[in-house]
């Protein structure tokens, strides 16, 4: 198994990040602040106003090492990433399954059930320690229609109905998100509201949608695979489809529970946030409170479900990509998803 590196986070605007023996190092108003190994990092991501020397992203290229730029707010902007790498064959078996209908059809069943059986231990998980009975029985009848839902799965042969299938269920899941959340905790979820984020909760839900969804496809790629070729996601250019595939399973207990949990635990106040008309999204330091956590909880361990070893939680994302190619490969008859226990 692939060993879990760090990805270096650059917050401070107008940071300066260049290469120097092996070494990548960040300089704020001519005081260099930090050096880190780069024989430790996978990736970087730079927010706001950030200048990269020539030398480090050649330097970057060549390793390996992802360089992410996204605005202040989380927004994808750009990637520079080295050749691609992989195996030509294993590509050309992923665009060859884009035109069997059966295998689309199979995959994006799988992919769904498992999404919607996550959903479902979330909200049971929340149901168990909510505030009140009221609260929790909501949950509990929020988890019995999932089930519901997801028996219209089984029998569906179209992927445009499983779409249809999939909204229904993410509006059962999202409307009970408020009882995922204790009252003690001063926020409110509402609904769900992405582009832009209307409050605190749905700016945290984006930010961290925005950091599993390049893990994601940094590790399609890192096994060989086209982040862009979508299944459930329609192939649109520049849009890595496939990427947001897999997050789907992967939202609700790698993203949705990282959320509550944080606000539950009060790790966030309003004092992280800022407001920009009508969106809301986090501020510096709300940005790095989150971060903080999202490392420490990547690297916590979980048995998974099918390899049945204990891996960490970021190595999840790289586990799926591995299984996928398996199954391109004819290691597998069918993708084993991730599933939550």
């Amino acid at each position: 198994m692939k060993k879990l590196l760090n990805t270096l986070y650059i917050l401070t605007p107008d940071s300066y990040l260049f290469f120097r023996n092996e070494t990548i190092c960040v300089r704020v108003g001519g005081e260099e602040k930090i050096s880190v190994p780069a024989i430790s990092i996978e990736a970087i991501i730079c927010f706001s106003q950030v200048t990269v020397s020539t030398p480090l992203i050649g330097f970057c290229g060549e390793r390996g090492i992802s360089l992410v730029f996204l605005s202040p707010h989380g927004r994808f902007l750009g990637r520079v990433t080295g050749p691609v790498s992989g195996n030509v064959l294993l590509r050309k078996k992923q665009y060859a399954t884009l035109d069997d209908t059966d295998f689309s059809v199979n995959f994006v069943r799988i992919l769904l059930l498992a999404k919607i059986r996550n959903s479902k231990a979330v909200l049971l998980r929340s149901a168990r320690t909510a505030s009140s009975q009221e609260s929790a029985q909501q949950l509990y009848q929020a988890a019995e229609k999932l089930s519901g839902t997801a028996k219209l799965l089984e029998d569906c042969t179209e992927v445009d109905s499983m779409r249809g299938i999939e909204g229904s269920a993410a509006a059962i899941y999202f409307s009970q998100f408020d009882q995922m959340l204790s009252l003690s905790c001063g926020f409110h979820f509402g609904t769900r509201s992405r582009r832009p984020p209307r409050n605190e909760v749905n700016a945290v839900l984006s930010f961290v949608y925005t950091l599993l969804s390049r893990e994601v496809q940094s590790a399609l790629e890192s096994v060989g695979l086209d982040p862009n070729t979508g299944y459930l996601h329609a192939l649109r250019p520049g849009r890595p489809s496939f990427a947001l595939d897999l997050l789907e399973e992967l939202r609700a207990p790698l993203c949705d529970r990282f959320t509550v949990s944080l606000f539950n635990k009060k790790q966030l106040s309003q004092k992280d946030f800022e407001t920009d008309e009508e969106a809301v999204y986090l501020n510096e330091k709300g940005r790095r409170t989150v971060l903080a956590a999202w490392q420490r909880r990547k690297a916590e361990e979980v048995r998974h479900p099918f390899l049945d070893e204990k891996i960490q939680i970021g190595m999840i994302p790289f586990a799926q990509a591995m299984l996928f190619a398996r199954v391109l490969r004819g290691d597998l008859d069918c993708y084993p998803p991730f599933v939550w226990r």
